[in-house]
């Protein structure tokens, strides 16, 4: 008789993979689309709530070592199902509107969010690939869901062909780790790095930099970053604010878990990478952004820019760097969907326009989503006293205390130049004279909803910062103390 595992850890995983499986069917069988999306929206809610009142519990392991439960992954975890629920109300009109409106779409992303919450936990490297590839294969078809456009078609193509590359690298990485440790076991893994002998070894150090580049795929982190102006353009809009927030928080989850975890021993290997990736992906989100008119572009440089600034706090390697991931991924989490929902809202004559010089005179026809534009743009630029300052603070103070100086430097000089365009799109709303008038009530309730909760959660922020700063000194604890 085998042992049965413990399943209460990974009774959200579950409770979102027995839906999903309950709602396709519920779907084949006639139940409407709309139905089934907010249904989807009420098992990610549910499945939060599951992982709130577990939030107090220790580090526990089941299904022989495989998965973990944390702080760190409590935290991340209810990050990817609120931006996730999010994504799902943001499309109910959309959907609609481009007469894509089919049940397929909530449980494909509630299949992606089951690999995204289960990558988050791996304990092993055999289900980290297993939950990588889960939250994968749902978002090359998400990618290209409006079928009957050419540029939706290219962008899945586009995602899956690079997607399949990056997971091959990831895997080779992870063959060549298993390999040089004797373990796919983090735990095990963690103890045979602390020893001297590992930092020797040169297939150990290539097979770090293959996973690695896997990882920076997903989050698209520079030079590994070619697909996302292409497929964030191309994508559904509700799809690509989805791509922007669960998946790139995952990612960065994965890489924060894997790095800090198993490989924390080789600090001084995996330093360098990320080190350089950020720098560039700093930089180049900074600087391509620039000569963007596509808004849904400017967005996706701006995303990249990102991650360059959270992976900056996980290059410090300390308990504070891994802190400022955390604030700012919660943070960004907020902006983006704002963003997005503001984007969604951009529709003339019934049709959606996505240039940037659409917003001219936005502030003169619609003031309220004009100002909520304006703030997330702020935030975004980290312009204080908005959140998104403190979170740019947060890890460039973590970079320096860890003797990046020059990082932190650079990140700033960058930081400065990626108010430009911000500001441009501001400026362009408020300034610039008044181009034909958006349709008012563009978007449906649902996404002036999310945007307006989304405005006032980063106003929210300033004031009260330690709502998310407290549950993030826990998390990042928890990740070192396991």
């Amino acid at each position: 008789m085998f042992p049965v595992p413990d399943l209460m850890p990974a009774l959200p995983e579950l409770v979102i993979a027995l839906a999903a499986m309950a709602l396709l069917v519920a779907g084949v069988w006639g139940t409407s689309a709309r139905a089934v999306s907010r249904l989807a929206v009420v098992v990610l809610a549910g499945a939060a709530y599951l992982l709130v009142t577990r939030a107090a519990a220790p580090r526990i392991e089941t299904f022989n070592g495989l998965f973990v439960l944390d702080s760190f992954a409590v935290f991340m975890k209810l990050l990817i199902l609120v931006g996730s629920a999010f994504s799902i109300v943001l499309s109910l009109t959309y959907n609609r509107t481009n007469r894509i409106e089919r049940f397929e779409y909530p449980v494909l992303i509630l299949f992606s969010v089951v690999g995204m919450i289960g990558m988050i936990s791996a304990n092993d490297l055999i289900s980290l690939y297993v939950a990588f590839e889960l939250q994968s294969l749902p978002l090359y078809v998400l990618a290209a869901f409006k079928r009957d456009t050419i540029k939706s078609t290219e962008a899945g193509l586009k995602y899956f062909v690079l997607g399949a590359l990056s997971s091959g690298m990831l895997l080779f990485g992870a063959s060549l780790i298993y390999g040089f440790g004797g373990s796919t076991n983090f735990d095990k893994l963690a103890l045979v790095f602390a020893e001297p002998a590992a930092t020797q070894s040169v297939g150990l150090v290539i097979g770090i930099v293959f996973l690695s580049v896997g990882l920076a795929f997903k989050c698209s982190a520079v030079p590994f970053h070619m697909w996302t102006p292409d497929v964030y353009e191309g994508a559904p809009t509700p799809v690509t604010a989805f791509f922007a927030v669960a998946p790139k928080t995952a990612a960065i989850a994965l890489f924060v878990r894997v790095l800090i975890g198993p490989l924390g021993g080789l600090v001084a290997e995996w330093g360098q990478i990320i080190w350089v990736i950020s720098l560039l992906s700093m930089a180049l989100g900074a600087y391509a952004a620039i000569s963007q008119t596509n808004i849904k572009r400017l967005m996706a440089y701006s995303s990249i820019g990102h991650v360059g600034y959270a992976l900056m706090g996980l290059a410090a390697a300390s308990p504070a760097g891994v802190q400022g991931v955390l604030v700012y991924m919660s943070i960004y989490l907020f902006m983006t969907l704002g963003s997005f929902g503001v984007i969604l809202c951009m529709e003339r004559n019934g049709q959606s326009v996505e240039q940037i010089s659409d917003l001219a005179g936005l502030s003169r026809k619609q003031p309220l989503l004009a100002a909520s534009l304006a703030i997330f743009m702020f935030s975004l630029a980290g312009v204080p006293p908005l959140a998104g300052f403190f979170s740019k603070i947060m890890v460039f103070m973590a970079a320096i205390h860890a003797g990046l100086y020059w990082l932190a430097a650079l990140g700033v000089l960058t930081s400065v130049v990626g108010c430009y365009y911000y500001i441009r799109v501001i400026k362009i709303m408020y300034f610039d004279e008044p181009a034909a008038d958006l349709d008012r009530g563009a978007g449906g309730p649902g996404v002036r909803a999310v945007v307006t909760l989304a405005a006032l959660v980063v106003l929210l922020l300033c004031i009260v910062p330690n709502i998310v700063m407290a549950p993030a000194i826990a998390a990042a604890q928890s990740l070192f103390a396991g």
